[in-house]
């Protein structure tokens, strides 16, 4: 298994849940803000955009943190990363795993560009919603499934670690007492140890 990543990027996602997963995995540098690293054909076959964190696993190419994530954790059973079909917290599972890239981000982006908020237009609500829905979802803690870690806490814990790295977030307890515990897990530490050149 292959993943191509670049520090201080969204793959330290797809490194996080290598490392809680336990498996072996190569690492490839691909410094995605030089154009001849962006443009090398191996990473381009796994991540036709250019854009990292891009798992390549035998025929599997997969170039989306969240798919990563739910590939991963299905493939890997034995983690309990994943509840299995047919578990009651499979669906509560799946909609928190999508919860970073189709809510998480567009709302943050929307926050960064001064966007207009237009929670019946956008899909992913407003800043405001997406906080509110995601401090309401991690009261049943300490985890998003209570007390079941999974794959969605990989996602959610880097991106509450972001907003709360980058100030986006200040004066929320419960998010970041959430973070705290994300970043006490040691998967969560040798990840970040390895996201430097």
């Amino acid at each position: 298994m292959k993943l191509y990543w670049c520090p201080k990027t969204r793959a330290v996602r797809a490194v996080w849940m290598l490392e809680e997963l336990g498996v072996r995995y190569d690492r490839v540098l691909i410094d995605i803000r030089n154009a001849a690293d962006k443009a090398n054909p191996a990473f381009r076959a796994v991540s036709p955009m250019g854009k990292v964190p891009a798992l390549e696993d035998g025929a599997t190419r997969l170039w989306d943190s969240g798919a990563i994530c739910a590939y991963l954790a299905d493939k890997y059973p034995e983690t309990g990363l994943a509840p299995p079909i047919g578990s009651p917290d499979r669906g509560a599972y799946l909609q928190w795993l999508l919860y970073t890239n189709s809510v998480i981000e567009p709302a943050m982006a929307e926050k960064f560009t001064s966007a207009q908020p237009s929670a019946v237009a956008h899909g992913w609500g407003s800043f405001p919603l997406m906080l509110e829905v995601l401090r309401d979802g991690l009261a049943r803690g300490p985890w998003v499934l209570g007390e079941r870690f999974s794959a969605a806490d990989v996602l959610l814990g880097t991106s509450c670690n972001f907003m709360r790295q980058f100030k986006i977030l200040e004066n929320e307890p419960g998010l970041f007492a959430y973070v705290d515990r994300c970043t006490a897990r040691p998967a969560f530490q040798r990840a970040t140890a390895l996201d430097v050149l």
